[in-house]
């Protein structure tokens, strides 16, 4: 273990299951590291290939997540870098006795664990009979309305089949490994962050109280767990540079501190860039509000603090801690019935009419066959607007996404000859794919957060020892101290200043002086949005209200939805959590931005009154 005086530097190889192996083997090679973590599970994951490996055609576990440790793992030993990752995904064992087995065949001296306790398919029969309605992640908000169905798998077991259900661990029994002296520890889902709160806690030797450390190690999990989303991917502000500074990314690194403030960085080797504003957009992806949950403690990121202190050097602090929930989110994947997509396209003139028409053959058809009532879902989304004037023909082109859910097969299988039984009648100029297989029923998940007690959980850390049958098992329980959640914070500013204060204005996108991100929780999209100077931000909180973001996404918004709003002055950020765009979640949204990402650059570009001096000082940098 290190030294109390030198902060703990932990790099991030995976953000995803597609981040190729060589990141792992960068991050061990150029540079000092002393624990590499990587998250490669988004919740879509483990839902699809639990089917495929109940039927024997997927090991479980990630392919590339073993690519990377078959390149590093040399390194790793000779280094003595440690190695926590969730790429176990459902079968985390499987992989660290193929881990184990392989550093025997090379002969490192790498001690190889697992961790185990989040898939409770097994025991999920029993979790709903003392449970008869598991309770959803939003259920202590009353002011949330979910989408049909969202339980539907709790009234029909059987036509709504749950494939997979596992906890959200946090970073305690990787700690535990680390003590132990695992050297590679694989996991399946712990939450994004555990691995490097374990390694962190283990590093510094934090209490089970060090809750304000511990906080900081969860944020400092949360701004690297996405691979080069800190180095300049899904970066806001990327206009700014040119195209080469943005191809190969090396991925991020923090350095933790004893007190659990960090330094984000990367290797100076590796392209890509940190700075305070791809740190500050990292920061807002995918939060809930202010409050950031782990199993193992709560971050009050309200007053969080975000400054370059050199380049590629950024200091992140400000974050207080209090005990976590004594809950977990439960991620629920059920099937959730068969859907289809047809893409139709349309040139220019009078094109609202020509889709128009294109509905009103295909629904009318359907009503004829007696089906039309028994989609879930029959959502006719116009895509793009055609350029004015066009310059050629795809500037003229945009198309309508039929998208259809239902829970019969035979009912989803309608649409296509709905539609070409009134291909011949098309509106002018109509033409789309010659390939028509996203027409086809294919079946889909559904997902729902549940909330589990983290006592209903069997927790633990399992350390090979020479052979694959000598395990030492080591258990750790639920939190010593937790206390339950508060009701989110929702609030507008406390003291707004007149906006005619600021002078003249201009109709300009709000992504002239504002930079931002977005994604999914559950159901949910969150958008944060921060400027760079005083003025701006006595500007920007005044001016983005809950009122005014329901104004700006125009006809997305749905009177049924929920908006909750907080800020975090020290970053000069409004953050907004929207209930209910992604109906069931990324596997069954029907929109066509299913994870949220789009929804902060569509903000930034509507026209909202900026003050003409704001874009003036701009033009002048």
């Amino acid at each position: 273990m290190g030294s109390m005086q030198r902060p703990v530097r932990i790099a991030n190889c995976s953000g995803a299951v597609p981040d190729p192996g060589y990141q792992m083997y960068n991050q061990a090679k150029y540079g000092p590291v002393d624990v590499i973590t990587g998250d490669y599970l988004a919740e879509i994951n483990l839902g699809n290939d639990a089917e495929a490996m109940s039927k024997g055609e997927h090991p479980g576990w990630i392919q590339t997540a073993w690519d990377g440790i078959e390149q590093t793992a040399s390194l790793l030993d000779s280094k003595r870098i440690k190695l926590v990752i969730n790429g176990g995904a459902l079968n985390p064992k499987g992989l660290a006795e193929k881990v184990h087995e392989f550093c025997k065949s090379q002969n490192l001296n790498l001690k190889v664990a697992w961790v185990e306790g989040d898939d409770l398919m097994h025991r999920i029969d029993d979790i709903l009979k003392s449970q008869s309605s598991l309770p959803h992640l939003d259920r202590d908000n009353g002011n949330v309305q979910l989408a049909k169905d969202t339980q539907v798998f709790l009234e029909d077991r059987e036509q709504n089949k749950i494939v997979s259900a596992n906890a959200y661990l946090g970073g305690r029994a990787i700690r535990r490994g680390l003590e132990e002296g695992a050297d590679i520890i694989i996991c399946g889902r712990v939450a994004d962050a555990s691995p490097v709160i374990g390694a962190a806690a283990w590093w510094h030797s934090w209490a089970s109280d060090d809750f304000d450390a511990l906080a900081g190690a969860l944020v400092a999990g949360h701004l690297i767990e996405c691979s080069s989303y800190i180095t300049g991917a899904n970066f806001s502000g990327f206009f700014k540079h040119d195209i080469a500074e943005l191809l190969n990314l090396g991925f991020g690194i923090v350095e933790v501190d004893a007190n659990g403030d960090c330094i984000v960085t990367k290797h100076e080797a590796l392209n890509g860039f940190v700075n305070a504003d791809t740190v500050k957009c990292q920061f807002l992806y995918e939060l809930q509000g202010n409050i950031y949950l782990n199993s193992d403690v709560k971050a009050d990121t309200t007053h969080i603090s975000i400054e370059d202190v050199g380049k590629d050097r950024v200091k992140v602090s400000g974050i207080k801690g209090h005990p976590p929930p004594p809950t977990t989110k439960l991620a629920i994947f059920y099937k959730g019935g068969w859907q289809c997509e047809l893409l139709l396209n349309a040139s220019g003139y009078a094109t609202a009419k020509k889709f128009a028409l294109q509905e009103a053959q295909l629904k009318t058809k359907l009503k004829d066959w007696g089906v039309l009532d028994k989609f879930d879902i029959l959502d006719f989304q116009w895509v793009g607007r055609p350029e004015s004037n066009p310059s050629c023909q795809l500037a003229s082109t945009t198309y309508l996404r039929v998208f259809a859910q239902a829970q019969d097969k035979d009912v989803v299988a309608k649409v296509l000859p709905a539609w070409a039984t009134n291909s011949m009648q098309h509106f002018a100029g109509f033409h789309c794919s010659l390939d028509l297989r996203t027409a086809a029923p294919k079946p889909f998940l559904a997902f729902y957060p549940a909330i589990l007690e983290q006592s209903e959980l069997d927790e633990a850390v399992s350390i090979i020892g020479e052979t694959n049958s000598q395990v030492q098992r080591f258990a750790v329980g639920p939190p010593e101290k937790s206390e339950p959640l508060e009701p989110r914070e929702d609030y507008e500013t406390s003291n707004p200043i007149g906006l005619e204060s600021f002078g003249e204005t201009v109709m300009a996108p709000l992504g002239d002086i504002a930079l931002g991100r977005s994604g999914d929780k559950g159901a949910n999209v969150n958008c944060g949005l921060f400027v760079h100077t005083q003025e701006e931000w006595e500007w920007l909180r005044t001016l983005m209200t809950k009122a005014k973001m329901r104004e700006m996404m125009g006809t997305d918004w749905k009177h049924w939805y929920h908006l909750e709003r907080v800020e975090m002055p020290e970053i000069k950020a409004v953050h907004f959590v929207v209930y209910g765009p992604l109906g069931r979640g990324v596997t069954s949204s029907r929109l066509l931005d299913s994870l949220g990402k789009g929804f902060a650059e569509f903000i930034r570009d509507v026209h909202v009154p900026i003050p003409k001096k704001f874009l003036d000082s701009r033009s002048n940098l």
